[in-house]
């Protein structure tokens, strides 16, 4: 085999496990996630909201660590998308990373359906009171976790201590004072997959639409910052 052969063979190899570890990381997260809400759900609050926030923040503090020096640690296809738009992700990996956080969210759920039959939302979001309010909680949220999570990060790779324990504690944060609201998804998979398979998929445009608005916009406000004045 030529050497074009092997650099081919291994550039591949590399990308599986990239996708393999976004499939893994975001079933994580959405098992831990709105598994935490599923048992809150089922077991009468026994976890709490505040509990819930928390086991937010620290799955996904966990997986940065665990997984970002592979994949980045997206998790997250807002996340993925900002990336792209900043010019730090190489498009053509960005429909498989989302291919993989869909495998990954989707499975977790099923999962949670089996283990928690009786429960009735899975942890899907759903907005309390008016859609636009949840809609634009949902974009400010994204805003600032985006603006974060590029200020923290390597290229597009969150990896490190300092971006975990910021990454993890601006989700719990967010998740804690906006939860009971809009459910703080700042994820469009994290909603989609638990919508989908609860069948409860009232005001779910919201979470397919914010979370991009929000991550877009931090990224041009990153960009903004990064711009040198010019000087007479």
């Amino acid at each position: 085999m030529n050497v074009v052969g092997r650099i081919a063979i291994a550039a591949n190899y590399l990308n599986m496990k990239k996708y393999f570890a976004e499939t893994i990381g975001t079933f994580a997260l959405v098992f831990c996630g709105t598994g935490a809400i599923t048992i809150n759900e089922v077991n009468a609050g026994s976890v709490t909201h505040l509990g819930i926030a928390l086991t937010f923040g620290l799955i996904v503090l966990g997986l940065i660590y665990a997984l970002g020096d592979i994949s980045g640690a997206h998790f997250n296809p807002a996340v993925t998308i900002g990336f792209g738009v900043a010019g730090k992700f190489p498009p053509k990996e960005i429909i498989p990373y989302l291919i993989s956080q869909a495998i990954g969210a989707f499975a977790a759920s099923f999962v949670l359906k089996y283990l928690f039959p009786s429960s009735l939302t899975l942890g899907a979001t759903l907005p309390s009171g008016p859609d636009m309010q949840s809609f634009w909680l949902e974009i400010i949220l994204t805003y600032f976790l985006m603006l974060v999570i590029i200020r923290v990060s390597h290229g597009s790779k969150e990896t490190g201590m300092m971006a975990g324990i910021a990454i993890g504690s601006i989700i719990g944060l967010e998740a804690a004072f906006a939860g009971p609201i809009c459910g703080a998804s700042m994820n469009p998979i994290r909603s989609l997959a638990p919508g989908i398979v609860s069948g409860q998929t009232s005001g779910l445009w919201i979470y397919l639409t914010a979370p991009f608005i929000g991550s877009i916009l931090a990224v041009l406000s990153n960009k903004y910052l990064l711009t040198n004045p010019k000087t007479e």
